[in-house]
């Protein structure tokens, strides 16, 4: 059986930080693992910043609730689901994802959590475990799996490594250029193309 594990944010939706980070003007919140790949690093800027400027989780959570899956993507999410097993190994926190997850068919997804006190500021996160993308895949294998991983950023590198086959999509030149052992593809019918590629099955475009 094979399993084909994707990233979420800039592979299926919008980058929920950058679009944060446009309706409230704090240019800081724009960086993501693209641009930093040290998530503790990231997210304890991220959190700073939110206490800075008085924000909270249901002000994330409006922002949220504006965000469309990206053009194409459902349709994807369909085809893959149609031909494997679809996980969605994510950086991101349920708190934030799951009003996504309704617009992409509830796709399996696993990612981490946030500590959020009674006024809804965020004051912690809670990983699901270190490196939990790449440590995900080689639990896959451990039952046997054969694992296809696609991702855009710095911290799904282990993850595409530890697959029979990763595959960048939608990465930024950075990224690309620093692990050019990755196929790289910009469009979700090439994507597809790649994926089939690596399938030890004949399947349909």
């Amino acid at each position: 059986m094979e399993l084909l594990c994707l990233d979420l944010e800039g592979v299926l939706i919008p980058e929920i930080w950058i679009n944060f980070a446009e309706r409230t003007g704090i240019e800081e919140l724009r960086a993501t693992t693209r641009d930093i790949p040290d998530y503790d690093e990231l997210m304890r800027m991220r959190l700073g910043l939110l206490d800075q400027h008085g924000y909270g989780l249901p002000d994330i959570q409006a922002v949220i609730d504006t965000l469309e899956p990206l053009d194409g993507a459902r349709a994807f999410v369909d085809w893959a689901r149609e031909h494997f097993q679809l996980i969605i190994l994510s950086d991101t926190f349920y708190e934030f994802a799951l009003p996504l997850m309704r617009k992409l068919g509830y796709p399996t997804l696993f990612c981490h959590r946030l500590q959020v006190d009674d006024n809804g500021r965020i004051t912690d996160y809670v990983l699901r475990q270190q490196d939990p993308k790449r440590a995900s895949v080689k639990a896959l294998h451990s039952l046997n799996y054969r694992v296809i991983a696609a991702g855009d950023s710095y911290n799904d590198t282990t993850m595409l490594a530890e697959a029979e086959q990763g595959i960048l999509f939608h990465a930024p030149d950075n990224v690309i250029a620093e692990f050019p052992q990755f196929p790289a593809v910009h469009s979700y019918q090439d994507l597809k193309k790649e994926i089939v590629k690596a399938s030890s099955r004949e399947l349909p475009l």
